[in-house]
């Protein structure tokens, strides 16, 4: 079981979100979902309210083996401006722990200096935001301990993505199988 942390703000993709969030706990995995906003009431982008587990300065992250960030224009901003974040962003990401965003998010990681050298991906038109990376053209993308995902098309791949760096090839293709995932 790992422990994961998944940062929400308004405007994000919800999509993106909480795939990852029913994908990584029915592979057994701790998640919790963080706000980083001042409510745990999140609006994602298509007026969708979802309510965070838990706002950012009530968690102690000292046990994360995983932090998402979910994409989505405005709640990528949310989630660039928030200093808090910023700070357990480059403590894990230096400590080797993992990291992960997809859609506009991994435009972060590219300005955090995360991608320099590795293969990413992020929504088309921010390639140039990927400072540093190897751009692909894949739904998701593992190297080192940053993985990122496409787009909101790409979540299940994403989310899948992240099973299999936690637990292997094996856990995927039980999920697969659970959820009667096409490919």
């Amino acid at each position: 079981m790992a422990n994961v942390y998944i940062f929400m703000a308004d405007g994000l993709e919800e999509v993106e979100a909480l795939t990852a969030v029913d994908v990584l706990r029915r592979a057994g995995d701790d998640v919790t979902t963080v706000s980083i906003m001042d409510s745990k009431k999140i609006l994602g982008a298509h007026d969708i309210m979802i309510r965070a587990d838990e706002k950012f300065d009530e968690v102690d992250f000292s046990d994360a083996d995983l932090l998402v960030l979910p994409g989505g224009g405005v709640g990528t901003e949310h989630l660039e401006n928030h200093e808090g974040l910023r700070h357990l962003l480059k403590k894990n990401f230096s400590s080797g722990r993992r990291v992960a965003a997809i859609c506009a998010a991994p435009r972060y990681f590219g300005a955090l200096g995360f991608l320099e050298g590795r293969k990413a991906v992020v929504y088309p038109g921010l390639e140039d935001r990927l400072t540093g990376a190897d751009v692909q053209e894949v739904p998701a993308v593992t190297d080192g301990n940053v993985t990122t995902g496409h787009g909101p098309g790409a979540a299940f791949d994403f989310a899948l993505e992240l099973v299999r760096v936690l637990h292997g090839d094996e856990k995927v293709r039980a999920l697969k199988e659970e959820l009667v995932y096409p490919y």
